[in-house]
Parts: structure tokens; C-alpha cells; sequence
């Protein structure tokens, strides 16, 4: 008596063609997404009347000796309500003053001009640099 099983072979699939439909998706997929259009919504902005200017801007550099400039003038800090009256006269709107300070510098003067812009009606904005 033969009782042995024959062996069987075990279901296989074939992926042979598997890569090359997966290639050519991937190929597919990335042609249509090059030529999709993201932006869909067409939104139109809204045009003013009048040309947006940046406001005037006024420099005020104190540097590691105490020497106060207006721009590349060098002023003394006597003249600085003087000189800074003058400039902001000149202008329609509310200007802004910037004041570059040294760290070396003495911050009572980065004060005195700082109160000095707002009592001319200005906003003022102090920076340090380090040179």
C-alpha cells in the first residue's frame, strides 16, 4: 500500500506584470499632477483709489562715543528737537522715527530722543547693534 501524498504545488501569484502597471500609473499620476491647475478660486483684489506709499522713516543713530546723527548729519542733542521738528514738518504723515544705538552707548540719550519722537507726535522704534 502506497499511502503517501503526493506533494502539490502551493498557489502562486504572478506579479510579474504587477511592476509595470504600477509604472505606469506612477507615470500617470505624475503627469496629471503637473498639469492640474492648484489654483482653482479666482479671487480679484480690490484696487485703491490713491497710491500706497511706505511712510516717511527718520533715522536717528547714536553711536559707542554719545554722537547723536540725524541721517548723516551729526547733530548734539540740544538740536535734536530742532533738527527732528524740521524733518517731520516736511512731512503729511505720521512719520517714524528709528534710532540705532551702540551698545557702548549711554541709553539716557536713546531715552531723550525716544521722548522727544512722541512728543513730536512720531512713533518711534529703538534698535541695538553691537558695532
Amino acid at each position: 500500500m502506497n499511502l503517501r501524498k503526493k506533494l502539490r504545488d502551493g498557489a502562486k501569484v504572478h506579479t510579474d506584470a504587477l511592476n509595470d502597471i504600477l509604472f505606469i500609473l506612477l507615470l500617470f499620476f505624475l503627469i496629471v499632477s503637473t498639469l492640474a491647475n492648484p489654483n482653482v478660486i479666482k479671487v480679484s483684489a480690490p484696487k485703491g483709489k490713491s497710491d500706497t506709499k511706505s511712510k516717511q522713516t527718520v533715522v536717528v543713530s547714536i553711536d559707542k562715543n554719545n554722537q547723536t546723527y540725524v541721517g548723516q548729519k551729526k547733530i548734539s542733542m540740544d538740536d535734536l528737537e530742532a533738527e527732528l521738528q524740521l524733518i517731520l514738518s516736511k512731512s503729511s504723515e505720521k512719520p517714524s522715527v528709528v534710532v540705532n544705538a551702540d551698545t557702548a552707548g549711554h541709553w539716557g540719550d536713546v531715552y531723550k530722543v525716544l521722548q522727544t519722537a512722541k512728543k513730536l507726535g512720531a512713533t518711534a522704534v529703538a534698535s541695538v547693534s553691537s558695532n
